[in-house]
């Protein structure tokens, strides 16, 4: 092997890694996605040279530098993929619940459109049962059984099903968070539509005295499954309201900042259509007793506020501090 046409060949490469080193030993130095993607090239090329030395010149002083290089790289990599699991977890357990805070008229906003949808739906198929086809979508309303409801459906029980309804929830999310580029129109209509949905079902089930068993198979998964998409109805809100209410700032350039922040919103709910949609895929179709549904309802409330505490609370504390 010729070391010297070796070293002539690459040398370029590993100065270029060691030149992408410095630029991440310093503090506050922030690396692109290109240098990024880039540093990983080199470090699987140099870590490949390294390989090649140690099979034929193992003692030569190239080998050493070479070892010594990869070695700083591979801890270099750990360090930033640990510092991106830290930003990761920053991100859920604090910067979101503060998020959520800032922006509470908002998602309150979109609850509020969700119950006037409910009790429009509600009221018409209160006074006229007839008008749950006209409410809801497609053929749905001829399924709709009151009777059945509590009849085993151990056949549902299926991660297919789970990955299913999640994939739908979210899409909802999306749609509503999308909506705000409508000026926050279609976010309104998606709100209100959902809540006749949910609405003209409450009412088709309390007047067939299945009320009780309605909220059993609802709540365990919709108490999560709502705040998500009442968090996604409020980042489509905030941009519709941005566009028209820009403060001292150009209308563009305030409506962009609003969608930025509002896709962090719609982000933060993925978690959550996750656990809703394994609940609904797994436990709202089982055989388990109405009384442990309204239970792990109740737990899903419960850590929901503790999490949404939490994560105010800590946030504001490392503003105290840095002031």
């Amino acid at each position: 092997m010729n070391i010297s046409r070796f070293i002539r060949e690459h040398k370029s490469q590993w100065t270029e890694l060691e030149q992408l080193l410095i630029q991440l030993s310093k503090r506050k130095s922030r690396l692109q996605a290109s240098h990024v993607n880039r540093f990983t090239e080199l470090y699987k090329v140099a870590s490949a040279h390294l390989a090649t030395l140690q099979t034929h010149v193992p003692t030569d002083e190239t080998t050493h530098y070479l070892n010594h290089l990869v070695s700083q790289a591979h801890n270099a990599m750990y360090k930033e993929n640990n510092k991106s699991s830290k930003q990761m977890k920053e991100f859920f357990l604090h910067y979101f619940p503060s998020l959520i805070h800032a922006r509470s008229l908002f998602v309150g906003f979109a609850f509020f459109l969700f119950l006037l949808g409910g009790l429009l739906g509600f009221l018409s198929v209160w006074n006229d049962p007839l008008n749950l086809s006209m409410i809801m979508p497609g053929t749905m309303a001829d399924s709709i059984d009151p009777s059945k409801t509590a009849d085993p459906r151990g056949d549902l029980h299926s991660p297919l099903v789970s990955t299913a309804i999640m994939t739908n929830n979210i899409r909802v999310a999306v749609l509503a968070f999308i909506s705000g580029v409508t000026l926050g129109v279609g976010t309104i209509y998606l709100m209100i539509s959902n809540g006749l949905i949910v609405g003209a079902l409450a009412a088709v089930f309390m007047q067939s005295g299945k009320s009780y068993v309605f909220l059993a198979y609802i709540l365990p998964h919709g108490i999560i499954e709502l705040t998500a998409i009442f968090i996604a109805g409020g980042a489509g809100l905030y941009m519709g309201y941005r566009f028209f209410v820009p403060g001292p700032y150009p209308r563009k350039l305030r409506f962009l900042e609003s969608a930025k922040e509002s896709a962090q919103l719609l982000i933060g709910t993925i978690p959550l259509f996750i656990i809703a949609g394994i609940i609904e895929g797994y436990i709202t179709p089982s055989t388990m007793s109405l009384e442990v549904k309204y239970l792990i309802a109740g737990v899903t409330l419960l850590l929901l506020g503790l999490y949404y505490g939490y994560g105010i609370s800590k946030r504001s504390k490392q503003k105290q501090f840095m002031l």
